[in-house]
C-alpha cells in the first residue's frame, strides 16, 4: 500500500514537470525557452521590459506582445510586435514567443498558428543555422537578435511603431532607400487604447530622400526643411542637468537622424500620437506624467501648404503668420484679409523668360516642396541650370561636404512649378537662401528706374532731415529768447521788489520761509516765491475754491526751479475772512496754517485769505486725515495735529481760537513780556477769565469765552465754525462753560509721572553695560 502511494506521487510529479513550460527570467530569449504571458524579459539595467500586455479599456480584451518602460509605474508601451494580429482568446490557447533554430522570433498560439515573426531570410539568415543565437533586450529599448560574435540579424529599432527612441535611426537617404522607407516609418496608434496602425506616419520622403514628412494617409501634414548638410538639428534642455542632442549623421552611403541623452536624463521619447501630433515627451516622476517639451506643428501656418502657392509662413515673428513672396500679391484679397490663405498668391508682373529676368535672394528660408534634385553642381552651374530653363521659377544650392560627405557632394534644387510649403526660418538649422526668379531685375531700364527711385528716396531723406534740423534750430532760438525774456522779467521784478521800502513777511515759522516767502507792496500787486509742491497746491486750490474771500491770483512766473505767484495787494489786515472760508466755501478745506499774518483786508475792508500752499481738500464723506509731515506755525497748531499728525476742520477752529485769544488779550502769542508767570498766552487768558479779571483784557465781550472754547484740547469739545460765526453775529447767545485748556499742564504732569517711573525702575532693575562689537569685512577682491 505504501509502495503504491509512492509510485502515484512520483507519477504526478513527473507529469507536473512535463507540463510546466520553461520561461525566461533574464535579459534574453534563447532557443528552447519560450516566453509565456506569465513571464517577462527585463533588460540588464532593469529599465525596459518585454512581455505580453492588455490595455484595460480594449473591448474585447486583446493581448499584444510589446516593449515598455519597466521602471515607470504608468504603463507606457514603446513597441508592439503583433499590431495587426492581436490575441483575443488567450485563456483557451495561451500564446508564446520563441526563438527558432532559423534565428527567427515567432509569436504563435497553442495550436501553432503563427501570429507574428521576424521573417529573417536570405543573406541575413546564417547558413547553416548558427548556434548560440539569442534575442537580447537592451536598456535602450531595442530587442536585438544576434549571433555570439555580435552580428545583428534583426532589431526592433528597424521596425518602429509610434515611438522614436534614443539611438533609433530615421533614415533620410540610403543606398537602398525605397526598401528601407517602408520599414523605417513611425506609425501612430489607431486610438488611445488601440495599438493597431493608425492613419498618421512619419518618415523620409520616398521621392527626394532629403526631407522628412508627417502624413495623414497619403496627404502630407508637416514637412521638414530639405537637408542642407547641417549635422546638429537641435538641443533641448529637460532640466537643470539633462539635455537632448538631436543630430543628423551622414556616411558615404546613408544619412539618418538620431538623438541621444546626457547622463542622468530621465526617459525621453518622440511619439506620433493617434491625433497626428509629433511630440517630444519626458517622464516626470513627481507628477507621474509625460509632459510635452515640444510639439509639431507648432503654429497654424506650419501645417503643410497652409499659406498656399507662393506664400510662406514667417516663423521669425512673435505670432507666425502667412506672407507672400516678394513680387507676388494675394490671389483673393478678401479671403486673404479674412485669414484664409489657401488660394495663395500670384505674380504682380509676368516672367519674360530671359528678357530682363533675374533672381532675388531670400535668405533663411525653408525651401519649398516638389523640387528636382540635381547632384554635384557648383553654385554657378546651379544658377545657370535654372536660368536656361524658362519654366524654372527658383533654385537653391547647398554644399553637403560640410557634413563630412566623401567626395565633396553638393546638391542643387530646382523648382519648375508652384512654390508650396515655404517658411521663413531665420537663423534656425535648415534655413538656406532661396533664389526666386523675378521679372525685370536685369532690365537696364529697370536698373535706371531703380537708381532714379533711389535718388528720389535719398533726396527726400536729405530734404526731410534739413527741415527737421531747421525746425529744431528755430525752436531752440524761440526757447532761448523766451528764457532770456523770463530771466529779464525776473531781474526787473527782483529789482522792483528789492527797491521797495515796505516789506511784510508771510509764512514765518513754516517751510515757506526756506524759500523766501516775502510779500512786498508795489503799486497794486504782491509777489510770492514758492517751491514746486506748494506752487502747484496753491494754484489748484485757488482755482477749485473760487471764493470771494480769497486773495486774487493775477499771474505767475517760472524760472527753472524758482516759481513765483503774483497776487493783488491788500493794504489792511483782518480776521473776518476766516468765517467765510470755513463756512461758505463749496468745498471742505483745511488751511493748516491759519494765523494773523495770513488773513488780510483790502482797501474797502473786504477780508481775504492767503497762503494755501499747505492746505488740503476733503471729500464729502471725509472728516479727518493723518500725515507724517507736520507743517504750519507752532503755537497756532492744534494739539492732535502737532503731536500726532491728525488734522480736521476742528484743527482750523483751534487756530482761529488762538487768533481770538490774541485779539481778546491784545497780545501776540509770541509775546511773553506781559504774561510773566504763565507758560503761554492761552493759559494767561484762561486764568484771567477764571479769576474774573476779564476787564484787564482788551476785548472782554463774548469773544473771551468763545476763544477759550475754540482752544479746547479735545477736538469734540470745540464748536463748529458755523456756531462760532453765529455766536459772533448774535452777542446775546449763551455759551457753555469752557474747560481748562489743560493740554500743556497735562503734558507737564505726564512728564513728571514718566520721570517718577524711571526713578522707580532704576531702584528695582539691574543695568547691564553694553559694549560695542566690531565686525571686520574681508576685501571681496582678495578671494
Amino acid at each position: 500500500m505504501a509502495w503504491s502511494a509512492i509510485r502515484y506521487a512520483a507519477t504526478v510529479l513527473l507529469l507536473l514537470l512535463l507540463l510546466v513550460q520553461p520561461c525566461a527570467s533574464d535579459d534574453r530569449l534563447v532557443p528552447g525557452k519560450p516566453l509565456f504571458p506569465s513571464a517577462t524579459i527585463v533588460s540588464d539595467g532593469g529599465s525596459i521590459a518585454l512581455g505580453f500586455f492588455s490595455l484595460t479599456n480594449s473591448t474585447p480584451a486583446k493581448l499584444h506582445l510589446g516593449i515598455w518602460y519597466n521602471d515607470v509605474p504608468r504603463l507606457t508601451v514603446v513597441w508592439v510586435a503583433n499590431r495587426e494580429t492581436p490575441i483575443t482568446n488567450s485563456s483557451s490557447s495561451p500564446p508564446s514567443l520563441s526563438l527558432t533554430n532559423t534565428s527567427n522570433l515567432v509569436l504563435s498560439d497553442a495550436s501553432g498558428r503563427v501570429l507574428w515573426t521576424t521573417n529573417i531570410t536570405g543573406s541575413v539568415s546564417p547558413s547553416p543555422p548558427a548556434t548560440g543565437v539569442a534575442a537580447v533586450l537592451l536598456d535602450t529599448g531595442n530587442l536585438v537578435v544576434r549571433t555570439p560574435n555580435g552580428t545583428t540579424l534583426w532589431q526592433s529599432f528597424d521596425h518602429p511603431t509610434d515611438t522614436f527612441l534614443p539611438g533609433m535611426k530615421i533614415w533620410i537617404k540610403s543606398s537602398n532607400h525605397r526598401e528601407r522607407h517602408a520599414e523605417r516609418m513611425v506609425v501612430s496608434w489607431k486610438g488611445p487604447d488601440d495599438p493597431s496602425p493608425g492613419s498618421f506616419t512619419y518618415g523620409a520622403d520616398p521621392n527626394t530622400s532629403l526631407q522628412l514628412f508627417v502624413w495623414n494617409g497619403t496627404r502630407p501634414m508637416l514637412r521638414s526643411a530639405p537637408w542642407t548638410g547641417f549635422t546638429v538639428d537641435g538641443e533641448y534642455q529637460v532640466n537643470s542637468s539633462a539635455y537632448i542632442y538631436v543630430a543628423i549623421v551622414n556616411t558615404e552611403e546613408d544619412t539618418y537622424i538620431s538623438y541621444s541623452l546626457s547622463d542622468g536624463a530621465t526617459h525621453t521619447r518622440y511619439v506620433l500620437t493617434y491625433a497626428g501630433e509629433y511630440q517630444l515627451q519626458s517622464w516626470n516622476s513627481s507628477s507621474s506624467a509625460w509632459p510635452v517639451l515640444g510639439q509639431w506643428p507648432t503654429w497654424e501656418c506650419n501645417h503643410y501648404g497652409q499659406c498656399g502657392p507662393y506664400g510662406y509662413c514667417d516663423s521669425t515673428m512673435a505670432a507666425p503668420t502667412c506672407r507672400c513672396l516678394d513680387g507676388f500679391e494675394p490671389t483673393n484679397p478678401e479671403e486673404w484679409s479674412g485669414g484664409r490663405f489657401s488660394r495663395g498668391y500670384r505674380r504682380k508682373e509676368a516672367l519674360r523668360c530671359g528678357d530682363g529676368d533675374g533672381f532675388l535672394a531670400l535668405p533663411g528660408m525653408k525651401s519649398p516642396d516638389k523640387f528636382v534634385l540635381v547632384r554635384n553642381r557648383t553654385s554657378e552651374e546651379c544658377a545657370a541650370e535654372c536660368a536656361k530653363n524658362c519654366s524654372c521659377v527658383a533654385y537653391a544650392y547647398a554644399d553637403l561636404s560640410s557634413s563630412g560627405t566623401k567626395g565633396g557632394m553638393t546638391r542643387c534644387l530646382i523648382w519648375a512649378g508652384e512654390l508650396i510649403d515655404t517658411e521663413k526660418m531665420g537663423d534656425m538649422a535648415g534655413g538656406e537662401t532661396l533664389y526666386l526668379r523675378s521679372a525685370g531685375l536685369d532690365d537696364p531700364g529697370n536698373r535706371r528706374k531703380a537708381k532714379t527711385k533711389l535718388m528720389k528716396i535719398l533726396l527726400s531723406a536729405v530734404l526731410v532731415s534739413s527741415i527737421v534740423i531747421l525746425a529744431g534750430i528755430i525752436f531752440a532760438c524761440f526757447k532761448f529768447q523766451a528764457r532770456r525774456r523770463n530771466r529779464e522779467d525776473h531781474k526787473k521784478l527782483g529789482l522792483i521788489l528789492g527797491d521797495t521800502g515796505t516789506s511784510e513777511g508771510l509764512g514765518e515759522g513754516n517751510t515757506a520761509q526756506d524759500f523766501g516767502f516775502p510779500f512786498v507792496r508795489f503799486e497794486d500787486i504782491v509777489a510770492a516765491t514758492l517751491d514746486k509742491e506748494e506752487f502747484r497746491n496753491e494754484v489748484v486750490l485757488i482755482a477749485r475754491l473760487q471764493h470771494r474771500n480769497l486773495v486774487r491770483l493775477l499771474s505767475c512766473s517760472v524760472k527753472g526751479e524758482e516759481k513765483m505767484l503774483i497776487y493783488e495787494y491788500l493794504p489792511n489786515k483782518s480776521l473776518d475772512g476766516t468765517f467765510l472760508v470755513c463756512s461758505n466755501s463749496r468745498l471742505t478745506i483745511i488751511h493748516r496754517d491759519l494765523k494773523a499774518a495770513n488773513v488780510l483786508l483790502d482797501g474797502e475792508m473786504r477780508p481775504k485769505i492767503a497762503d494755501f500752499g499747505m492746505a488740503r481738500l476733503f471729500n464729502d464723506n471725509q472728516t479727518k486725515a493723518n500725515t507724517h509731515r507736520v507743517v504750519g506755525t507752532y503755537g497756532y497748531m492744534a494739539p492732535e495735529y502737532a503731536m500726532e499728525g491728525i488734522f480736521s476742520i476742528k484743527s482750523d477752529v483751534y487756530s482761529f481760537g488762538v487768533l481770538l485769544v490774541e485779539i481778546v488779550t491784545g497780545r501776540r502769542r509770541s509775546s511773553m513780556d506781559d504774561i510773566i508767570g504763565f507758560p503761554n498766552l492761552i493759559i494767561y487768558a484762561w486764568n484771567m477769565w477764571k479769576e474774573g479779571k476779564t476787564g484787564c483784557l482788551a476785548d472782554s465781550s463774548i469773544m473771551d469765552t468763545l476763544a477759550l472754547l475754540c482752544v479746547q484740547e479735545n477736538p469734540d469739545d470745540r464748536p463748529h465754525m458755523s456756531s462760532v460765526v453765529f455766536s459772533l453775529k448774535n452777542r446775546c447767545v449763551t455759551l457753555p462753560r469752557p474747560n481748562q485748556p489743560a493740554y500743556f499742564a497735562q503734558r507737564s504732569t505726564e512728564m513728571d509721572q514718566i520721570r517718577d517711573n524711571i526713578y522707580n525702575l532704576l531702584n528695582t532693575l539691574t543695568l547691564t553695560n553694553i559694549e560695542p562689537r566690531y565686525f571686520f569685512l574681508k576685501n571681496p577682491l582678495s578671494f
